[in-house]
């Protein structure tokens, strides 16, 4: 049985409290909400934080809502909230459909959204589906709030902007008409990280695509935003042609690594199936939209 290294504790009842005991305790200490990820590095001795600060009972960073024209989360929201929300699944319904392959339901009851993107673990689920619905974040420190997009958000494996002594609080997606998104997934079994995951997500204006945003999960060292497919579908009508185009980008732009989940050249092959669909997918809910 590994056990972790010993470590201080404290139990945070605001985000002012939490905010403070993260520069009290400096560059050694983490937050901790739902644990799934840090609790199984810490057993392993992987991480080795000397103090946790849990912010488990700030009920002021769970709520999904709708405000300013765009859809507001926040950080210590569930994975089965996200699932079960009925905001999300009319104006992103991409989430539902990532928080329906995600893990189990011990796992979506505790893990929150922004667990999962501070960890910025690449074949995670929800930070494909925050970087192809152009999500932002909000970071919270001592000197105040600031906003960065998903790209200035991760800046590589494990890696993100969250500097010492901030806290993620909230992920912003912006209301637009025309909207539609997918996300697609394979996986060896169910609850298992993914072999592939794609999203996408799409603006229609009229009869074409005024704004696309694609990302892939466990196909690289990081999230791969697949900018170079988005700039071939701006502008153009949805078709089987182009989004084939665009799947066989999909295959070129990822990075995958062969492991007991599968060689490079079916992860590739399966990117590129994943991202087809995903587009079908999005554009039609999009075209649905506007009827």
């Amino acid at each position: 049985m590994q056990t972790p290294a010993p470590f201080g504790y404290e139990r945070a009842t605001s985000v002012e409290g939490a905010l403070q005991a993260l520069q009290e305790h400096g560059a050694e200490a983490r937050i901790i909400a739902g644990g799934h990820s840090l609790l199984p590095m810490m057993k392993l001795r992987l991480a080795k934080p000397e103090y946790l600060v849990d912010i488990n009972e700030l009920a002021e960073l769970a709520y999904i809502r709708e405000e300013a024209g765009e859809i507001r989360i926040g950080a210590l929201t569930r994975h089965v909230d996200l699932l079960k929300s009925e905001l999300l699944a009319r104006r992103y319904p991409l989430f539902r459909d990532a928080e329906q392959v995600i893990a189990d339901p011990v796992v979506r009851n505790r893990g929150t959204i922004g667990g999962s993107l501070c960890q910025a673990d690449a074949a995670e689920d929800l930070s494909a589906v925050c970087s192809a619905a152009k999500a932002q974040v909000v970071i919270r420190g001592a000197g105040g709030e600031r906003v960065v997009d998903m790209e200035g958000f991760h800046l590589g494996p494990y890696m993100t902007a969250v500097g010492e002594g901030e806290i993620l609080t909230e992920v912003r997606l912006r209301v637009r008409p025309g909207a539609g998104s997918a996300h697609e997934k394979v996986e060896r079994r169910a609850g298992d990280w993914a072999i592939a995951a794609a999203s996408a997500a799409v603006w229609m204006q009229g009869q074409t695509m005024a704004d696309v945003g694609i990302a892939l999960s466990a196909v690289g060292l990081t999230t791969i935003h697949l900018t170079r497919a988005e700039e071939l579908l701006r502008g153009q009508a949805p078709s089987e042609e182009l989004f084939a185009q665009a799947a066989e980008i999909a295959s070129e732009d990822c990075a995958p690594m062969a492991d007991g989940r599968g060689p490079v050249d079916y992860k590739r092959h399966l990117a590129g199936v994943l991202t087809h669909r995903a587009l079908r997918r999005a554009a039609a809910r999009a075209q649905e939209q506007g009827v």
